[in-house]
C-alpha cells in the first residue's frame, strides 16, 4: 500500500478538509513514492490560524532569544541525527545526487546553528536627541506570520534558509513546499516538534500551486511572505504583498555568466564551468548557463568541457558513482528538450547531448548538453532553462564580455576566471549580480547574504542580513522628565 502523508498543522498530522491527495512519484524509476495531502484553500486557513495562534502564545512570544536558539540548537541536532534518511528521500524526491544530498545534509545543520547563535544577537541601540531628558531607542521585533512557499530543486536547504532566520528572530511559518517534494520539508516539522519548538510555529501544508500556494500568498493574517522559484511567480507574489503592504523575500530565476579569460587556468575554469551547469543536471537559479570564453582560449576550453561532458556518469542517483541523475518532472524534461531544439532553429549547433541518454531507467534524463554558435541575443541565452544546457560564446575583450554578461534581465551571480588580480576586482565590482565567484563556483555558506539584481529577486537571505528581512523595527520615545508639558503646539526632539 502507497505511504500516504498528510499535512502538519499545530504540532501534528492533519488529514486534508477536502479529503483529497496526490501522487508523488520517484524521477529516475517512475515508481509512485507516496500520496501526500492535496492542500486548498481551507487547509491554508487552518495552518495560518495556528501559526497566528502560536505566535501570541507565551510558550513563544514570551520564550527569550536565547531559548529560541537552544531549539534552533536541538533541531540541528535532530537534523543531522536524521540526515542519511532525509538525504534518501529528497533524492528519491526530485533525483538529485544522494552523494549531494549526503553533502547537503552534512551542512545544513551549520544554517541552523547559525542562526540558533544569531538569536540573541540582534540588537537595538540607543538615539542620541536634542534633550537630554528624551530617551530614544529602537528595538527589533519579529513581524508574525510568515509564508514560506519553496522549490522542488534544492527544498531541504532552500526551506531551511528561510525556516532558520525567521524563528530566531520568534515568527511563525506556515510552509508550503513543492508538489514534487513534500516528504522531507513535513519530516523537519515533525523534527522541529521533537525539538521542544510549540505547537504551531512550524506549519505545512502540502499541494499544487494554484490550490494551496495562492491561497497562502493572499492570506490576510499573513505579515511576510517568502518565495523561491521562477521570476513570473514572484512578480505575482510581488504585487499581492505591495497590495497588503506586506514584506515579502523573492529569490528568482538566473542566466549567470561564467567568463573565462585568458589568463585563466584553463583545466580548473573548465571543471568550474562543469560545476556551474552540469552539477545538480543544472536545475538550480545560480546555474552558469552563459559560457563567455576569451577567443584565445574558447577552443581549448570547449574541447575540455565537451569531453567532460561526454564523460558524466548518467544514471541512478543513489549510487555512488553516479554524477548526473534525472530532472526533477517530466514537464521539466519536456521544457529542456523544447529549448535545446529551439536553439538549433536559431542557430545554434549541439556539440555534445541534446537528447535522452541511454541509461537503464525509464525516468526523466536529459545528457548534458553544450550548444556552440550562440549569441546573447537567442532565446537560449536569455531565457532561463533550468537544466543541463551550457551556451557558449567567444569574446575579444574585457569590456566586451562585460556588456554581454549584463546585457539580461537577470543578476543572480556570476562567474570570473583569471589570475589577474586587479581584473578580478574591476569584475566583481562591475558586474551586474548578486554573487560573484571569482576563480570558484557554486561555493555558499551561511554567513554569506545573496541577493539577486534586476529580476533575480528582492530582498536578502543568508547572512545576519536575512534577519533583518525577519524583523521591524520600532523606535520608543520617553520622556524622563515629570514637570508640567510646555507649549504642546511644538514637536519636541
Amino acid at each position: 500500500m502507497t505511504e500516504r502523508y498528510e499535512h502538519y498543522i499545530n504540532g501534528r498530522p492533519a488529514a486534508p478538509i477536502g479529503g483529497a491527495y496526490f501522487e508523488s512519484t520517484n524521477p529516475a524509476t517512475l515508481e509512485v513514492l507516496y500520496e501526500a495531502a492535496r492542500g486548498t484553500k481551507d487547509d491554508v486557513d487552518a495552518a495560518v490560524v495556528a501559526a497566528g495562534e502560536a505566535f501570541e502564545n507565551p510558550l513563544w512570544r514570551d520564550l527569550s532569544p536565547t531559548k529560541r536558539g537552544h531549539l534552533l540548537r536541538r533541531l540541528a541536532d535532530l537534523v543531522g541525527e536524521h540526515a542519511e534518511e532525509l538525504a534518501v528521500m529528497e533524492t528519491q524526491d526530485n533525483g538529485k545526487l544522494l552523494r549531494e544530498m549526503r553533502g547537503q545534509l552534512a551542512a545544513l545543520p551549520e544554517y541552523l546553528y547559525y542562526y540558533a547563535g544569531l538569536a540573541d544577537k540582534i540588537q537595538g541601540s540607543q538615539i542620541p536627541t536634542s534633550s537630554v531628558q528624551i530617551l530614544n531607542y529602537t528595538q527589533r521585533e519579529p513581524l508574525g506570520v510568515v509564508g514560506a512557499i519553496t522549490p522542488w530543486n534544492s527544498p531541504l536547504t532552500l526551506t531551511t534558509s528561510k525556516l532558520a532566520p525567521a524563528l530566531a528572530a520568534g515568527n511563525t511559518l506556515v510552509i508550503k513546499p513543492s508538489e514534487y517534494t513534500s516528504r522531507t520539508i513535513l519530516r523537519v516539522a515533525e523534527l522541529a516538534s521533537e525539538a521542544g519548538f510549540p505547537d504551531g510555529v512550524v506549519n505545512v501544508v502540502t499541494g499544487y500551486g494554484a490550490e494551496a500556494g495562492a491561497p497562502l500568498v493572499d492570506h490576510p493574517r499573513l505579515a511576510k511572505i517568502s518565495f523561491t522559484g521562477s521570476t513570473a511567480t514572484g512578480a505575482s507574489i510581488a504585487s499581492s504583498a505591495a497590495a497588503r503592504f506586506i514584506g515579502c523575500t523573492l529569490e528568482l530565476g538566473g542566466k549567470s555568466p561564467n567568463i573565462v579569460f585568458e589568463d585563466a587556468n584553463v583545466d580548473n575554469a573548465a571543471m568550474g564551468v562543469i560545476a556551474g551547469i552540469f552539477a545538480a543536471a543544472g536545475q538550480t537559479c545560480i546555474a552558469g548557463s552563459r559560457v563567455f570564453a576569451h577567443r584565445s582560449v574558447y577552443d581549448e576550453l570547449l574541447e575540455k568541457v565537451a569531453n567532460r561532458a561526454r564523460g558524466i556518469v548518467i544514471g541512478d542517483p543513489m549510487l555512488e558513482a553516479t554524477e548526473l541523475g534525472p530532472l526533477a518532472f517530466d514537464a521539466q524534461r519536456q521544457k529542456v528538450n523544447s529549448y535545446v531544439e529551439l536553439g538549433v532553429s536559431e542557430g545554434a549547433t549541439v556539440l555534445t547531448g541534446g537528447r535522452r541518454p541511454d541509461v537503464d531507467l525509464p525516468g526523466y534524463f536529459y545528457a548534458p548538453t553544450v550548444l556552440t554558435d550562440v549569441n546573447n541575443q537567442m532565446r537560449v541565452t536569455r531565457e532561463e532553462i533550468f537544466g543541463p544546457v551550457a551556451a557558449v560564446m567567444p569574446f575579444e575583450t574585457e569590456d566586451e564580455v562585460l556588456a554581454l554578461a549584463n546585457d539580461t534581465q537577470y543578476g543572480l551571480a556570476a562567474g570570473v576566471w583569471t589570475q589577474n588580480l586587479a581584473r578580478a576586482h574591476r569584475m566583481a565590482r562591475r558586474l551586474e549580480a548578486g554573487t560573484v565567484w571569482v576563480n570558484t563556483y557554486r561555493a555558499m555558506s551561511p554567513m554569506s547574504p545573496r541577493q539577486g539584481f534586476k529580476s533575480s529577486g528582492v530582498g536578502i537571505e543568508h547572512g545576519i542580513e536575512s534577519m533583518y528581512e525577519y524583523t521591524r523595527l520600532k523606535s520608543v520615545w520617553i520622556n524622563t522628565d515629570e514637570g508640567p508639558v510646555a507649549d504642546p503646539f511644538i514637536m519636541r526632539s
